[in-house]
């Protein structure tokens, strides 16, 4: 594609050299330019892109967007480049790649969905009550990116505007009509998703997490609106959690802006409700009130939670037009998501969980969902995450020593931090002695396996589908599922 036609509708403040070679290609890295490419610098948090355009100049570059000219462009071999000057290169990255891509979402439902919980239980939700409705769907989230039944590895939970929009592009060709992507706060503060066309947005909650990215709460607050204020196309619509206290806030804003809501929840007031709610763990069956009927459900998801997932997913879909009976057959034929109050049945007398909570909130919602699914002891392993945001350490120490009756605080992915250090941090929000530490992971899943009796449940938390542990930088195999169920059976062949 001409470099004329890329940057076309690009806020450029000048641009230096000529525009009309043919470009086959756009990198951000300057690893992977090829000959021929264009190059976006961009500033990140670990590295700044205007330090890598010599280098990507030596890899065949032949044109840069950049917020800054290096010292030297004008002269060398960096003046054989053309330098178009922009006030922000992530936006300039988003439009580029929507252009060399050919706009692929003006031909895409896409539904977008944000939150700080329950983002990928919904999508997996979308996706299968759009596939009863016998559509071809495309998934882009935390686990895995998925084109129909085709499944790729996710990078990110939402990735990078260049990635996004191919990914997009691809969905376009293999036949998809709807695409569903969760989309993350750090994507949306980064632009990764402007000038994609989104039919529907969908907010799930806000709790506290990534304050060390966004600082503040009102922050992060106000990345996530971007999706339901500047990025959802006119005449979509927003589907909102009004139970949550950020949700109102959002729900009113929007309203008062004249935009299209529509709410969910437990509480009176909101469009679609949800009532009659029995749960155990077998699944859910509860009914749903909304434009005048009840419908009855059933779902092989288990907790409270997922009564709020399954009411967001259910208002997108008929914020998509779809019909309550595709609704109701999507809904009951999605079955558990991977780490997401994911099921370890090893033939112990006991229950087993594995799940991705790592916030105050989620780990809270998960010890509430274990104590209403049995009448023995609720036994916690969980840990956090190195190098992110250290002011919930001590919350969901707090939250797990108050609600468990028993916990093991062990390492999440300490990074680069001394796992010692982060777990003082938790131990510090303790409310109770009702605790060990173990700061081996696979120590403290065998540890809670042995303390377990008939009809106790053992939680083990924060980390969900992940394969890895991140110890001093270095990622080794690390599965929950896997050590969780190798542990429960090495208990049954010892007794």
């Amino acid at each position: 594609m001409i470099l004329r036609e890329i940057i076309n509708g690009l806020e450029t403040i000048r641009v230096t050299g000529d525009t009309g070679m043919d470009i086959p290609g756009i990198a951000y890295d300057s690893r992977k330019v090829m000959p021929g490419c264009l190059f976006v610098a961009m500033r990140g948090e670990k590295a700044d892109g205007h330090d890598y355009i010599k280098d990507a100049a030596r890899r065949g570059a032949v044109a840069v967007i950049c917020e800054r000219h290096p010292s030297d462009f004008s002269s060398g071999a960096l003046s054989a480049l053309t330098f178009l000057l922009v006030r922000d290169s992530r936006l300039a990255l988003a439009s580029a790649a929507n252009v060399f891509f050919t706009d692929p979402s003006s031909s895409l439902s896409v539904t977008g969905i944000t939150g700080t919980n329950g983002k990928t239980t919904t999508s997996y939700l979308i996706k299968s009550i759009l596939e009863a409705w016998g559509k071809k769907v495309g998934l882009v989230g935390t686990i895995q990116y998925m084109i129909g039944e085709e499944i790729f590895a996710a990078t990110h939970t939402t990735p990078e505007s260049l990635e996004f929009q191919e990914l997009l592009s691809h969905m376009r060709a293999a036949g998809c009509s709807h695409v569903v992507s969760e989309v993350s706060s750090h994507a949306l503060a980064q632009k990764r998703v402007d000038r994609t066309n989104f039919g529907a947005a969908v907010f799930t909650n806000l709790t506290q997490d990534h304050l060390d990215f966004h600082k503040t709460m009102e922050d992060y607050y106000h990345a996530k609106t971007r999706l339901f204020t500047e990025l959802l196309s006119a005449g979509g619509q927003s589907v909102i959690n009004l139970d949550d206290p950020y949700g109102r806030r959002l729900s009113n804003d929007l309203r008062r802006l004249g935009r299209g809501v529509r709410t969910y929840g437990l509480e009176a007031g909101a469009d679609l409700r949800a009532g009659r709610i029995t749960t155990s763990f077998a699944g859910l069956r509860f009914e749903i009130s909304a434009e005048g009927k009840t419908c009855a459900l059933v779902s092989p998801l288990v907790g409270l939670p997922n009564v709020y997932n399954i009411l967001s997913a259910a208002g997108a879909a008929r914020a998509l037009g779809v019909p309550w009976e595709a609704i109701l057959e999507g809904i009951s034929t999605s079955g558990n998501v991977t780490g997401r109050f994911e099921k370890v049945d090893a033939g112990q007398e006991f229950l087993a969980v594995v799940d991705f909570a790592h916030t105050e909130d989620a780990l809270q919602r998960l010890i509430y969902t274990a104590k209403g699914l049995t009448k023995g002891k609720v036994i916690t392993v969980f840990g956090c995450g190195g190098e992110r945001d250290r002011g919930k350490r001590p919350r969901m120490g707090e939250a797990a020593t108050r609600l468990s009756d028993f916990v093991i605080i062990t390492s999440d992915n300490p990074r680069s931090e001394k796992p010692a250090d982060i777990i003082r941090e938790i131990e510090a929000g303790a409310v109770r002695r009702n605790y060990l530490i173990e700061p081996d992971r696979e120590e403290a899943i065998k540890r809670a396996v042995l303390l377990a009796g008939e009809n106790d449940i053992v939680l083990v938390a924060g980390k969900g589908h992940e394969k890895y542990q991140e110890i001093d930088g270095r990622r080794s195999s690390f599965n929950d599922r896997e050590v969780l169920e190798k542990s429960i059976r090495r208990l049954i062949a010892n007794k």
